[in-house]
């Protein structure tokens, strides 16, 4: 360690002792800052360790560059003519004025910096001590510079119908020297007032997307869209417009400088002019009206309803229809026709008890059959008008007038109750359920039967058939609840049914049941039944072993140098012995916005399985999961790089094999451990601008990676690219070893990838062939090794890493070879093309060549007739 790092850290434990000694500490905001011309500025100043009355005053004064050793005296909270002349003016105008927090903090502002307050400004609070002992001012620098964002978006007065596309474009760029980040927004007014304008869409500093609340769902189902073409034209499209979108859009940027205490802070703000739009709403002209043939039927009865659509041009719309009982959606058909049944009539409706048809586009059915006395209500029918077959949201709905059903009760009055000693049981003990039935009549050697019922918890399907017992004592069990039938007992008494279940599991819990039916001689023929009943539902809920499970949640740090290995600690603090443990351990990288990153998981069998971001072979053998005692796990990072940076925290199940196998108890989560490189003392010297790049698909993009200022002597270089994901996670894509080796943990981008290299410290990156899955972040991390001696190993001397760099991927052109291959008809037609013409010219000569001799032998012939004629005699002259 330097003289002046001694001095330092003598400096600061006098100054830690002190404070524990009481003395008095002044603060003041850490500098430099950097603020823009014509901007609202605040500096703040606290003081402690002080010993007077609990509101201090406080005094500002500058340092000018112009006279560094001369103060000059600005605003005080106690002495109204501390100023000096040349701020007289703006203090008493309050352009220049310090507001009080509280008793011991104040802010300094200034409403409209000027280039002349750049400079040191300190912040001096007078003693109130009984004797001096400590520090009573502090400084910080202050810099103006110019403002240069700018922001413009062509004013419009747009006109569209509901459900139109709009798209509106801002241009915002800026130039500042300093390392600033910019936040666009979109945003919109209701009508022409100049009251709270309503967020539709912020790409923030952070490069996230943050609807408005009022456009958050519109937003998911991509309704709402805010697209980035090149370094400054910001595009917003709304797929499809509303009424409530009507009114002024405008466009804001922001741009933002992070100060040296690591917050961020808005400098320059910008609106553009505004885009009036107006939003036609669709007609509407849709009536609904039900009705039905008779509004009063007796149980066991058949009772039809009609909904009847009255809408111009009915035949070209859509519509779908929802059936309602007393306000609650019964059935519903779509503007396919296809039909769905809310889940406590789909039985009924596999029965054949429930009906509902669409005779035509304008007319549709609900038939119900076997009605009961839970038939009885309020009926009416809603029927919404989607724009188009594939649309999810309606333009218009509407709904019926209601009509009331009465279910009168067929004299044959039967009914059962079913009820439970215990509603909630632990695991392994037994419950019985009693069905007893009424009726109106005697009940004395009248047949009856039984079918008890069951619906798991949660509810996954409807009610099933358990059991059902035959008047002649017959037990019928139904084949797939075998699970069932080796735990319960049946039993009758007289006019009741038992259900006894025996050492309860999991599978038991849920709702139950019992269908009774009777017999009747004097009113159907023997073995057919005369009445049916369903009784009210019972549910039993089986509590399962509490887990006592718990994970030290205690946070920690850990700081490694690159290259290194390191584990991350689980920490079990209390688990029962006979139960297995699973652990799944998480990373949260450095930028991630809340989402969590699986690394691996390894299960109660201790069987490994690994999240999709770190399923790749290269990954796999860097992060290993070991349980190293009783109730400690390690995950163990081998060769940490710079993408392992973050937060990482386990999550431990307990599970406890019981009677029917293997139960999740339940699960903790432990304290997070956040992951630092441990840099070395020198840092190199990079460039550190953040940029946009764009990169059609097919052609080859360079990422920057320029190293910069002098390097030791006698040194090596290394450097590593990396690939930022949605999830935050950074995965490194290419290492070149100081040794000049070159390493591709990604095997799927490692022939895409080449290290251009032209100097010593350019290692831009090259990626071939881009792809729209290139898309996304891209950073890179130098480091600087030297050997320690002759036949030694390379130590880490400095390390670096740049800005990063975003890349935006674009589609191909289309070009007539593009569009050729695209077409594979058009395709086959090109390369059959000269295959037809030779077999055509073939062709060609061929019937030439045929037709030329055919005529050559008629000469010949035809020669040898006319000798023949002239002399009498046959002449050969040769074919």
């Amino acid at each position: 360690m330097g003289l002046a790092q001694c001095l330092e850290a003598a400096f600061l434990f006098l100054l830690l002792l002190g404070l524990t000694s009481g003395q008095r500490l002044v603060t003041v905001q850490q500098g430099p800052l950097y603020r823009v011309r014509g901007s609202h500025v605040t500096l703040w100043c606290k003081v402690s360790g002080y010993q007077g009355p609990a509101e201090q005053n406080f005094q500002w004064s500058i340092y000018l560059p112009s006279a560094p050793e001369r103060e000059v005296q600005i605003v005080s909270t106690v002495d109204p003519s501390f100023p000096y002349a040349i701020y007289t003016q703006r203090v008493r105008s309050r352009g220049i004025y310090v507001e009080r927090v509280q008793g011991d903090a104040v802010l300094l502002h200034i409403t409209e910096l000027q280039d002349r307050d750049a400079g040191e400004y300190e912040c001096h609070t007078p003693n109130t001590d009984e004797r001096y002992f400590g520090s009573y001012s502090a400084k910080t620098n202050l810099s103006v510079i110019a403002d240069t964002l700018s922001a413009s978006m062509a004013p419009q007065v747009l006109t569209h119908t509901e459900g139109d596309a709009v798209e509106l474009t801002c241009e915002v760029s800026k130039s500042t020297i300093q390392h600033t980040h910019l936040s666009v927004g979109w945003y919109h007014l209701q009508g022409a007032g100049e009251h709270h304008a309503e967020e539709v869409l912020i790409l923030s500093k952070d490069f996230i997307l943050k609807p408005g609340p009022s456009y958050v769902q519109r937003f998911l189902e991509g309704d709402v869209q805010l697209n980035k073409v090149g370094n400054t034209t910001y595009k917003l499209f709304l797929r499809r417009v509303k009424p409530s979108d009507h009114g002024q859009l405008y466009c804001e940027a922001t741009e933002w400088i992070e100060d040296p205490d690591k917050t961020w802070k808005d400098i320059s703000l910008r609106q553009t002019e505004r885009t009036s739009l107006t939003v036609l709403s669709q007609g509407r002209d849709l009536s609904v009206d039900i009705g039905a043939a008779e509004s009063s039927v007796s149980e066991g009865d058949t009772l039809q309803l009609n909904c009847m659509v009255e809408a111009q041009k009915s035949s070209s719309r859509h519509f779908q229809v929802i059936w309602l009982l007393n306000g609650m959606e019964v059935a519903r058909v779509d503007l396919h026709g296809v039909l769905t049944w809310k889940e406590k009539y789909e039985e009924r409706a596999k029965l054949g008890q429930l009906r509902a048809l669409k005779p035509s586009n304008t007319i549709y059915v609900l038939t119900i059959s076997e009605v009961g006395l839970r038939d009885n209500g309020t009926y009416q029918c809603s029927v919404s008008e989607m724009k188009t077959p594939g649309e999810l949201h309606a333009i218009q709905t509407n709904l019926s007038s209601g009509i009331q059903v009465i279910v009168k009760p067929v004299g044959l009055s039967l009914h059962a109750t079913l009820r439970s000693r215990i509603a909630t049981i632990r695991y392994g003990q037994s419950f019985e359920l009693v069905c007893q039935v009424s009726a109106n009549y005697s009940l004395e050697e009248v047949p009856m039967s039984v079918r008890w019922l069951f619906q798991p918890s949660p509810p996954t399907s409807p009610y099933r058939e358990l059991v059902q017992v035959f008047p002649s004592g017959t037990v019928a069990w139904v084949a797939a609840q075998s699970h069932f039938k080796e735990k319960a007992q049946l039993m009758k008494a007289d006019t009741s049914f038992r259900l006894h279940i025996h050492s309860a599991v999991a599978a038991n819990e849920g709702k139950y049941q019992c269908e009774v039916e009777v017999w009747r001689r004097n009113v159907l023929p023997l073995g057919q039944p005369s009445a049916t009943t369903r009784s009210n539902a019972v549910g039993i809920k089986v509590v399962m072993p509490e887990s006592k499970l718990q994970v030290s949640t205690q946070n920690s740090s850990v700081e490694v140098a690159s290259s290194a290995d390191t584990a991350i600690e689980c920490r079990i603090v209390f688990a029962q012995n006979n139960s297995q443990l699973a652990v799944t351990w998480y990373l949260l990288p450095p930028l991630a916005d809340g989402a969590p990153v699986q690394i691996v998981r390894a299960n109660y069998s201790s069987v490994l399985e690994y999240g999709p971001e770190f399923s790749s072979p290269a990954q796999k053998s860097r992060f290993l999961s070991q349980r190293v005692s009783s109730n400690v796990f390690w995950l163990q990072i081998l060769s940490v790089n710079l993408g392992d940076r973050g937060q990482y925290y386990c999550v431990v199940e307990e599970w406890l094999w019981l009677v029917d196998g293997w139960y999740k108890l339940g699960e903790g989560t432990s304290g997070r451990t956040t992951l630092e490189l441990k840099l070395p003392e020198r840092e190199l010297q990079m460039e550190k601008t953040n940029d946009s790049l764009s990169a059609r698909e097919g052609e080859e993009v360079t990422l920057p990676c320029l190293l910069q200022g002098a390097r030791l002597p006698d040194t090596r270089l290394s450097a590593t690219w990396f690939q930022m994901k949605e999830s935050g996670l950074s995965s490194p894509l290419l290492i070149l070893h100081h040794n000049g080796t070159v390493l591709s943990p990604q095997q799927g981008l490692a022939p895409r990838l080449y290290l251009r290299h032209p100097t010593a410290g350019d290692f831009g990156l090259t990626l071939s062939r881009v792809e729209r899955s290139d898309a996304g972040l891209y950073y890179c991390q130098v480091q600087e090794w030297q050997q320690q001696g002759e036949g030694k190993d390379w130590a880490l001397q400095a390390s670096a890493h740049s800005g990063y760099s975003q890349l935006t991927t674009i589609p191909p052109e289309s070009t007539v070879m593009s569009r050729i291959c695209s077409s594979p008809s058009l395709l086959n037609f090109i390369l059959c093309l000269p295959l037809v013409l030779i077999l055509l010219l073939a062709l060609a000569i061929f019937c030439w060549y045929y037709k030329y001799e055919k005529s050559k032998k008629g000469n010949v012939l035809g020669n040898q007739l006319m000798e023949l004629e002239g002399n009498g005699e046959v002449k050969t002259t040769g074919l």
